[in-house]
C-alpha cells in the first residue's frame, strides 16, 4: 500500500494508501464521518485535494481500492477497462485530466469515446476537484442514449419516471395515479411501480394492468414493477409481460450480497428479459437504482468512502447495458447525507459520474422528513440537473410518496422545468401526446386544468 503526502505551512499530512487519500479529498458529508474515514479538518482535506491533483490517473489500475482477489466489482472494473479507449487522457495526472474535461477539447463525441476507457474511480477522483458548476458544465457535455419502446438522453429532452406507488397495492389508486401521470406528460422513462410485496402474483397482477392500460391507448412507454431481480425472472418464467427488470445494486461485492444479488444474477436476468423481446426501438432491459451510503450501511464499504463505492455502482450498471439507472439521492436518510447542501452535492457528483462513465443517468431528487432540507432545496436540485442533460426525474403525485414515506417532485414540477427550460419528453412519447391532442399550438402541454379535454374524456374521468 502506497502512502500519500501533502505539506500545508507546517504540517505535513500523510494519507496511508489511495482509499484513504480519496476519503480525505472528498467534500464534506455524514456517511463518511459516520464510517471513520473523513479528515477531521478542511486543512486535511485540502491537503487531501492537492495531493490527489498530483496522482497519475493511471495509479487507480496499478492500486484498486479493494482488492482483485476478493471483489468481484472490482475484477468487473478491471477486467473490463479498455485500454485503448484510456489511451488519450493516459499520461494525465487528476487535476489535469480535471482540466482537460472541462476544456473545449472535450466534446461529447470525444467523451463518450473515452467512457470505456474510465474506471469509476478516475471518475470519482475528478468529482472530488470540482466545483457544482464544474460537475454540471462536464455533466452537460455527456450524452448517453437508451431505449425500448421509447428514446432516452437525446438533446432537449427531460424523462419522467411516472411513480404511482400505493401503501397496499391497490390496483384502483395505482391506476388514478397513473392517469394523473399521464395528464402531465408524466411516464416516457418508465411507468414504475415500488410493490408493497415481493409476492410474484401481486407483482404479476400490477404488471398486468400496466400493460393493459399501455395497450389500450397505445402509449409508447415501458412499465417496471420495481421488485427483487430474482422475483422478475419467476414472474418471466411465468409468462408475465415484462418489460424492464429492476434491482438495486451497490459498488462492492459484500453489499450487492446484501441485496440478494451478484453479477452472475443480473445477467440471468437481463438474458431472461432480452428473451421476451418486447423492446421496439432498442434492446436496453435493464433498471437500476443506486444511491450513496448503501454500502455503508451494508457494513461492506471496505473502507472506501460513500461517494466512490456510488461511482463504482455505476460501473456496475454499465456492463449490463440498462434503459435506465438513478440515484436516489437523498432516500437514504441523514446519517448518510446531513442536509441540503450535501444531499444538492451527491446528486450533481452522482449524474456526473454516471454519464461521464457512460450510463443513462437520472436521479430521484428526494429527501427523508428527518433530513434538514425541505422543498425549495429540491427545487434547487432538480433545476440544476435538468439545465445540465439529465436523463430523467422521478415524478409522484403531490411530490409525497405514500407508500415509501419519503418526498420526492411532483407531476407539476417536471412539467414547469420543461416548460421554462424548453425541454420536451421523448420523442416517440411527445408524438403519442400530439395524437392525443394534449399539446397546444407550440407544441406544450398544458396543465390539465387548462385543457387535455381530449384525455381526460378517453380516460373517463370527465370535463
Amino acid at each position: 500500500m502506497s502512502l500519500y503526502a501533502c505539506t500545508l505551512g507546517a504540517t505535513r499530512h500523510v494519507f496511508d494508501g489511495l482509499a484513504a487519500l480519496m476519503a480525505c479529498a472528498s467534500p464534506r458529508r455524514s456517511g463518511d464521518e459516520l464510517a471513520g474515514i473523513a479528515a477531521d479538518t478542511d486543512e486535511r482535506r485540502v491537503a487531501a485535494r492537492l495531493a490527489l491533483a498530483d496522482l497519475p490517473l493511471t495509479a487507480f489500475l496499478d492500486e484498486p481500492l479493494i482488492p482483485y482477489e476478493t471483489d468481484e466489482v472490482t475484477r468487473l472494473i478491471a477486467d473490463t477497462h479498455d485500454r485503448a479507449a484510456f489511451a488519450p487522457v493516459a499520461s494525465m495526472t487528476v487535476g489535469g485530466f480535471r482540466e482537460w474535461l472541462l476544456s473545449d477539447a472535450a466534446t461529447p463525441r470525444a467523451l463518450a469515446a473515452l467512457a470505456p476507457g474510465l474506471t469509476p474511480e478516475m471518475a470519482a477522483a475528478a468529482s472530488k476537484l470540482m466545483r457544482n458548476a464544474d460537475l454540471m458544465a462536464v455533466a452537460a457535455k455527456c450524452r448517453v442514449v437508451s431505449a425500448f419502446r421509447t428514446t432516452l438522453g437525446l438533446p432537449g429532452r427531460l424523462g419522467s419516471r411516472l411513480q404511482p406507488n400505493h401503501p397496499t397495492d391497490d390496483p384502483t389508486g395505482i391506476a388514478a395515479a397513473v392517469i394523473d401521470g399521464l395528464l402531465f406528460g408524466m411516464g416516457d422513462a418508465v411507468i414504475g411501480i415500488n410493490p408493497a410485496t415481493d409476492s410474484p402474483a401481486a407483482c404479476i397482477a400490477l404488471l398486468e394492468m400496466l400493460d393493459a392500460v399501455r395497450r389500450k391507448f397505445d402509449i409508447p412507454c415501458q412499465s417496471c414493477v420495481l421488485t427483487h431481480v430474482t422475483n422478475s425472472i419467476a414472474c418471466i418464467e411465468r409468462g408475465a409481460p415484462v418489460d424492464l427488470v429492476f434491482q438495486s445494486i451497490a459498488g462492492t461485492e459484500g453489499a450487492n450480497a446484501g441485496f440478494g444479488i451478484n453479477l452472475a444474477v443480473l445477467q440471468e436476468a437481463r438474458e431472461a428479459a432480452l428473451s421476451l423481446k418486447r423492446g421496439t426501438v432498442g434492446d436496453n432491459v435493464m433498471y437500476f437504482e443506486t444511491g450513496q451510503g448503501s454500502a455503508l450501511s451494508a457494513d461492506a464499504h471496505c473502507g472506501v468512502d460513500q461517494q466512490t463505492c456510488e461511482a463504482r455502482a455505476h460501473a456496475v450498471a454499465r456492463a449490463f447495458s440498462p434503459m435506465l439507472v438513478n440515484t436516489v439521492v437523498g432516500f437514504i436518510g441523514p446519517e448518510y447525507l446531513y442536509d441540503a447542501k450535501q444531499i444538492i452535492r451527491a446528486g450533481l457528483e452522482d449524474h456526473f459520474c454516471g454519464k461521464l462513465l457512460g450510463v443513462p443517468m437520472g436521479v430521484d431528487v428526494c429527501y427523508t422528513n428527518h433530513a434538514e432540507a425541505d422543498q425549495d432545496d429540491m427545487d434547487t436540485l432538480a433545476t440544476l440537473l435538468a439545465s445540465c442533460g439529465v436523463n430523467f426525474l422521478i415524478g409522484v403525485p403531490g411530490a409525497d410518496d405514500v407508500m415509501l414515506s419519503y418526498q420526492s417532485l411532483s407531476f407539476h414540477d417536471i412539467l414547469g422545468l420543461r416548460h421554462r427550460l424548453n425541454l420536451k419528453p421523448c420523442p416517440e412519447f411527445h408524438a403519442w401526446l400530439e395524437r392525443m391532442g394534449m399539446l397546444d399550438a407550440e407544441g406544450h402541454l398544458p396543465p390539465p386544468a387548462a385543457g387535455n379535454g381530449a384525455m381526460r374524456r378517453l380516460f373517463a374521468i370527465g370535463d
